[in-house]
């Protein structure tokens, strides 16, 4: 499973410009934390965002691509209509990156 973290707007969105994707393949990680990592994808998957969620005018958003099996699945959420699904997946993510 590859996940890839996208970050952008917000008050700082134009230094999202420069900023890159992050990328996690699970082949890198170890079992347990592959384990874990898969466990929050389904979690977030099965708890949606909510279609009239509405937005926040300097919220920043998150873009998570989860490729499985050749097949995306687009997870985006803004900071200000979030599931906590989708907090926990980012929050891992967010520590995972942040240990490179």
């Amino acid at each position: 499973m590859k996940v890839t973290l996208e970050t952008y707007g917000g008050l700082a969105a134009a230094a999202d410009f420069r900023r890159r994707p992050q990328v996690l393949d699970t082949v890198d990680l170890p079992e347990g934390p592959a384990t874990e990592l898969a466990r929050l994808v389904a979690a977030a998957v099965a708890m949606p965002a909510e279609a009239d969620a509405g937005r926040a005018r300097d919220a920043r958003s998150y873009r998570i691509t989860v490729e499985e099996d050749g097949r995306p699945t687009l997870l985006e959420q803004p900071d200000s209509a979030m599931t906590p699904a989708f907090a926990a997946l980012l929050t891992w993510l967010r520590r995972h990156f942040a240990g490179q």
